[in-house]
């Protein structure tokens, strides 16, 4: 039995079948004859059939399974049961498995037919753009399963089946992100390293899909802006078009009497503003309505300019200006009385009793400081009985003003001399005359313009009432005196009597009050009415502090022992 059998190099596990390339003949190694049968040979001992007829009996046999070749046993062809046949020499041997084929066709280990081609291997390639693909898979036609023979039967030519077509992947859809792939070449899409999307806009549905709902969100997000934009104008303004502002209604204007604004209701309209011009100077003063005859005081300093062809004008709270004249004026009190005449309806503001003030009641003080008329003020008494002097610009003294003053921290500044201090009934308790302020160290009557630093004086309203009652009545005002010349020049503690007078005359007056007193040159006095006295202006103060004709208790030093005496005052004008 002459048959042909596969000749060529054995499969090899990693290649692809090559039918179409003849390869050199090679001794085949030991192997199983899988070849199908062939046509029945002729007497000659050739083969019958054409050629074309024994190239289609041929086909290739599967690929070995992958490993070392292994040499399998195998036995010579021949009947069964019988001799082996003896081949003539030269002709190769062939060969039969050592099993007998299965009746059933089944393949070995599942895989397809002995002579079914290899499965295609396949190699790591680049990945694609569009992410990784799976190779075309070549035609592959599978075998029809063999119908069970018997044994060792006469084989037949199988019959022809269709050609198995794979079938064909679909191309990859195009989308805006591309597939990670480890083994992509750097620089590639999907490698590692490399964007994970596509520049530009996806194209498709999906991408429309994408491009709606973004811009849906950003259309909600602007339209929740603007209306959280609007609501907030809305709620804070009450409006689009116009701002309406929260506001309290209206309330009664009336004020408990003894509140600030209860004690400027009642003295405001009974304060005036003076304006002065005359002898080249002018200034600003306050007064305040004494009587309904048109008697208004102040303090001497506010007129003192207007002289006697000086001009004098009257400004009431509720706008109206009239011309004033002087009735009476006096230096050492500091106060002054000018009168108005065709006003009516003028308001006199009640006196009060500065005896009855006690340090710490409120206060308010009236005027126009720096000529702003009206003004209101409040503050506290801070101290009684301070011993002040103002004025003495004319240098002979006869302008020195000699003040036992309330001290009070309402703020009093230049334009509020003259200017009523009331206290908490709407009651004048003093006259605003003297500041310290902090930039001369003077008072506001010595001309200077500093402003307050809560260091106001005003003089007791029980001396005004006094002095203004005898300039109404007499056009000038009387001095309580003791008699005695004064040196202004000890530095002791106390007020001492001078050696002589500075006419040369003596310096206690015969026949006066200190004569009378026992009182003489060189003694010093230290206390009136038990109150310490620490210099001869403050013993002026405390003697212009009381009327004349008044009794007071003196105590004084003479030849280091303390004396005390008794005397009236008596009166100057």
């Amino acid at each position: 039995m002459n048959e042909q059998t596969p000749t060529g190099p054995k499969p090899k596990w990693w290649s692809r079948p090559q039918t179409a390339r003849p390869r050199p003949a090679e001794p085949a190694p030991e192997a199983y004859d899988l070849a199908p049968p062939t046509a029945p040979e002729s007497e000659s001992g050739e083969s019958t059939g054409t050629p074309a007829e024994q190239a289609a009996s041929v086909q290739p046999g599967p690929a070995p399974t992958p490993g070392p070749p292994q040499d399998l046993p195998v036995e010579p062809v021949g009947e069964p049961g019988g001799e082996p046949v003896a081949e003539p020499a030269g002709a190769p041997v062939p060969l039969r498995p050592r099993h007998a084929p299965d009746p059933y066709g089944t393949p070995p280990y599942g895989g397809p037919g002995p002579w079914a081609p290899a499965p295609p291997v396949q190699r790591p390639v680049p990945t694609p753009p569009a992410g990784t693909a799976l190779p075309q898979q070549p035609p592959y036609a599978a075998p029809q399963a063999a119908t069970p023979q018997a044994p060792y039967a006469e084989p037949r030519n199988p019959a022809p089946q269709a050609p198995y077509t794979a079938p064909v992947t679909p191309p990859a859809p195009v989308t805006q992100w591309l597939q990670y792939d480890p083994w992509a070449a750097p620089g590639s899409p999907g490698a590692p390293g490399e964007p994970f999307s596509r520049e530009g806009r996806p194209g498709g549905r999906k991408g429309r899909r994408g491009t709606l709902l973004v811009g849906g969100v950003l259309l909600a997000l602007v339209a929740g802006g603007i209306g959280g934009g609007v609501g907030a104008y809305v709620e804070r303004n009450g409006g689009i078009t116009s701002v309406k502002l929260p506001q309290s209604g209206k309330e009664a204007q009336g004020r408990a009497p003894d509140s600030v604004a209860g004690i400027a209701a009642s003295a405001l309209p009974s304060v005036v503003t003076i304006h002065v011009t005359g002898s080249g100077e002018s200034g600003t003063g306050t007064g305040f309505v004494l009587d309904n005859a048109g008697h208004l005081l102040t303090n001497n300093h506010v007129v003192k300019s207007a002289g006697g062809s000086g001009k004098i004008s009257v400004t009431f709270s509720g706008g109206e200006s009239v011309p004033a004249e002087v009735v009476g004026r006096d230096a050492g009190y500091d106060l002054a009385v000018v009168k108005v005449t065709g006003v009516s309806g003028m308001k006199p503001l009640p006196l009060g009793n500065s005896d009855n003030v006690l340090v710490g009641d409120p206060v308010v003080a009236i005027g126009a400081p720096f000529d702003l008329s009206n003004t209101v003020t409040s503050g506290i008494i801070s101290a009684k009985e301070r011993p002040i002097t103002a004025g003495g610009e004319s240098g002979d003294g006869t302008d020195v003003s000699y003040v036992d003053a309330l001290q009070t921290d309402a703020p009093i500044n230049p334009g509020n001399s003259g200017g009523p201090l009331v206290d908490s009934k709407a009651r004048v308790i003093g006259i605003n005359s003297a500041i310290r302020s902090a930039g001369n160290g003077g008072s506001e009557g010595g001309g200077g313009q500093a402003g307050s630093i809560g260091l106001g004086f005003a003089i007791p309203i029980n001396q005004a009432k006094r002095v203004a009652e005898e300039l109404i009545n007499t056009g000038k005002a009387t001095h309580p005196v003791i008699g005695v010349t004064l040196d202004m020049k000890f530095t002791g503690d106390g007020a001492r009597v001078a050696e002589q007078a500075t006419d040369g005359k003596a310096s206690v007056v015969a026949d006066g009050p200190g004569a009378k007193a026992g009182i003489k040159p060189q003694d010093v006095i230290t206390k009136v009415d038990g109150q310490r006295v620490h210099g001869g202006e403050e013993l002026i103060v405390k003697i212009r502090a009381h009327r004349p004709g008044d009794r007071l208790r003196l105590t004084l030093l003479r030849d280091g022992k303390e004396q005390e005496l008794t005397l009236t005052l008596g009166s100057s004008s």
